[in-house]
Protein backbone atom coordinates (compact mmCIF):
# COMPACT_ATOMS: atom_id res chain seq x y z
CA UNK A 1 0.00 0.00 0.00
CA UNK A 2 2.58 2.58 0.99
CA UNK A 3 5.16 1.48 -2.38
CA UNK A 4 1.58 2.18 -4.41
CA UNK A 5 0.61 5.17 -2.79
CA UNK A 6 4.27 6.80 -2.93
CA UNK A 7 4.52 5.33 -7.00
CA UNK A 8 0.82 7.34 -7.48
CA UNK A 9 1.84 10.69 -5.64
CA UNK A 10 5.55 10.28 -8.15
CA UNK A 11 3.07 9.95 -11.07
CA UNK A 12 0.63 12.92 -9.83
CA UNK A 13 3.89 14.80 -9.34
CA UNK A 14 5.58 14.17 -12.94
CA UNK A 15 2.13 14.88 -14.73
CA UNK A 16 1.61 18.29 -12.67
CA UNK A 17 5.01 19.17 -13.86
CA UNK A 18 4.02 18.28 -17.55
CA UNK A 19 1.23 20.29 -17.28
CA UNK A 20 3.20 23.51 -15.93
CA UNK A 21 5.61 23.39 -18.37
CA UNK A 22 2.59 23.98 -21.10
CA UNK A 23 2.84 19.81 -21.86
CA UNK A 24 0.00 17.06 -22.15
CA UNK A 25 0.64 14.15 -19.87
CA UNK A 26 0.48 11.42 -22.14
CA UNK A 27 1.51 8.28 -21.58
CA UNK A 28 4.68 8.25 -23.64
CA UNK A 29 5.64 11.08 -21.81
CA UNK A 30 4.90 10.41 -18.52
CA UNK A 31 6.60 6.58 -18.99
CA UNK A 32 9.95 8.95 -20.49
CA UNK A 33 9.65 11.38 -17.73
CA UNK A 34 9.97 8.53 -15.20
CA UNK A 35 12.98 7.47 -16.65
CA UNK A 36 14.46 10.67 -16.81
CA UNK A 37 13.80 12.35 -13.52
CA UNK A 38 12.77 9.22 -11.54
CA UNK A 39 16.94 8.56 -10.76
CA UNK A 40 18.07 11.63 -9.62
CA UNK A 41 20.34 14.16 -11.51
CA UNK A 42 21.94 12.97 -14.73
CA UNK A 43 22.94 13.02 -18.03
CA UNK A 44 21.85 10.87 -20.98
CA UNK A 45 21.62 11.15 -24.62
CA UNK A 46 18.37 10.53 -26.58
CA UNK A 47 20.04 7.11 -28.06
CA UNK A 48 20.60 5.53 -24.24
CA UNK A 49 17.25 6.91 -23.24
CA UNK A 50 15.89 4.92 -26.47
CA UNK A 51 17.72 1.67 -24.65
CA UNK A 52 16.14 2.44 -21.39
CA UNK A 53 13.01 2.87 -22.46
CA UNK A 54 12.98 -0.64 -24.81
CA UNK A 55 14.58 -2.18 -21.88
CA UNK A 56 11.62 -1.20 -19.34
CA UNK A 57 8.89 -2.20 -22.14
CA UNK A 58 8.03 1.25 -23.39
CA UNK A 59 6.73 1.39 -26.83
CA UNK A 60 7.79 4.12 -28.89
CA UNK A 61 9.88 4.91 -31.34
CA UNK A 62 13.17 6.96 -31.72
CA UNK A 63 11.96 9.81 -32.77
CA UNK A 64 9.67 10.03 -30.18
CA UNK A 65 12.29 10.12 -28.02
CA UNK A 66 14.55 12.32 -29.82
CA UNK A 67 10.89 14.60 -29.92
CA UNK A 68 10.47 14.40 -26.25
CA UNK A 69 14.13 15.18 -24.99
CA UNK A 70 13.57 18.90 -27.02
CA UNK A 71 9.94 19.39 -25.82
CA UNK A 72 11.21 18.90 -22.35
CA UNK A 73 14.16 20.91 -23.20
CA UNK A 74 12.10 24.09 -24.71
CA UNK A 75 9.86 23.77 -21.54
CA UNK A 76 12.78 24.39 -19.70
CA UNK A 77 12.67 20.98 -18.19
CA UNK A 78 16.42 19.83 -19.24
CA UNK A 79 19.40 21.23 -20.64
CA UNK A 80 20.85 20.38 -23.93
CA UNK A 81 24.57 19.97 -23.67
CA UNK A 82 26.40 20.08 -27.21
CA UNK A 83 29.81 18.21 -26.54
CA UNK A 84 30.54 18.28 -29.89
CA UNK A 85 28.51 17.23 -33.76
CA UNK A 86 28.59 13.75 -32.51
CA UNK A 87 27.25 13.95 -29.10
CA UNK A 88 24.32 15.97 -27.38
CA UNK A 89 23.81 14.79 -23.28
CA UNK A 90 20.78 16.11 -22.07
CA UNK A 91 20.89 17.30 -18.15
CA UNK A 92 18.30 17.28 -15.36
CA UNK A 93 20.38 19.54 -13.70
CA UNK A 94 18.81 23.39 -15.32
CA UNK A 95 21.24 25.05 -13.08
CA UNK A 96 23.70 26.93 -14.17
CA UNK A 97 27.38 24.48 -13.83
CA UNK A 98 29.76 23.18 -16.18
CA UNK A 99 31.02 19.50 -17.12
CA UNK A 100 33.93 17.35 -16.86
CA UNK A 101 33.80 15.02 -20.09
CA UNK A 102 35.57 11.36 -19.97
CA UNK A 103 36.43 10.96 -23.63
CA UNK A 104 37.24 7.48 -22.79
CA UNK A 105 33.81 6.22 -21.64
CA UNK A 106 31.22 9.43 -22.67
CA UNK A 107 30.39 9.90 -19.38
CA UNK A 108 29.40 13.30 -18.19
CA UNK A 109 30.05 14.73 -14.54
CA UNK A 110 28.81 17.88 -12.66
CA UNK A 111 31.19 21.29 -11.90
CA UNK A 112 29.82 23.73 -10.05
CA UNK A 113 29.35 27.03 -11.48
CA UNK A 114 31.46 28.19 -8.78
CA UNK A 115 34.37 25.79 -9.52
CA UNK A 116 35.20 27.54 -12.89
CA UNK A 117 36.73 30.95 -13.68
CA UNK A 118 36.16 32.88 -16.42
CA UNK A 119 37.19 35.97 -17.24
CA UNK A 120 37.90 38.48 -20.37
CA UNK A 121 34.85 37.27 -21.92
CA UNK A 122 35.24 39.37 -25.76
CA UNK A 123 32.54 42.05 -25.93
CA UNK A 124 28.98 40.04 -28.26
CA UNK A 125 27.68 41.61 -31.26
CA UNK A 126 25.78 44.58 -31.65
CA UNK A 127 21.88 43.99 -30.11
CA UNK A 128 23.23 40.98 -28.10
CA UNK A 129 24.31 40.10 -24.15
CA UNK A 130 25.92 36.78 -22.74
CA UNK A 131 23.39 34.67 -21.92
CA UNK A 132 25.84 32.15 -20.20
CA UNK A 133 28.84 30.55 -20.21
CA UNK A 134 29.47 26.51 -20.67
CA UNK A 135 32.54 24.78 -19.83
CA UNK A 136 33.36 21.08 -20.83
CA UNK A 137 36.60 19.99 -19.78
CA UNK A 138 37.47 16.89 -21.47
CA UNK A 139 39.26 14.41 -19.26
CA UNK A 140 41.09 10.99 -20.49
CA UNK A 141 42.41 8.20 -18.22
CA UNK A 142 45.88 9.16 -17.59
CA UNK A 143 48.50 6.96 -19.47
Amino acid sequence: MNAQTSTQRHDAFLREQLQRAGLRATRQRLGLAELIFGQGERHLTAEGLYAEALKEGLRLSQTTVYNTLHQFTEAGLLREILADPRRIYFDTNVDPHHHFLDEDTGDMEDIPAEGVSVSALPTPPDGKSIEGVDVIVRVRRSA
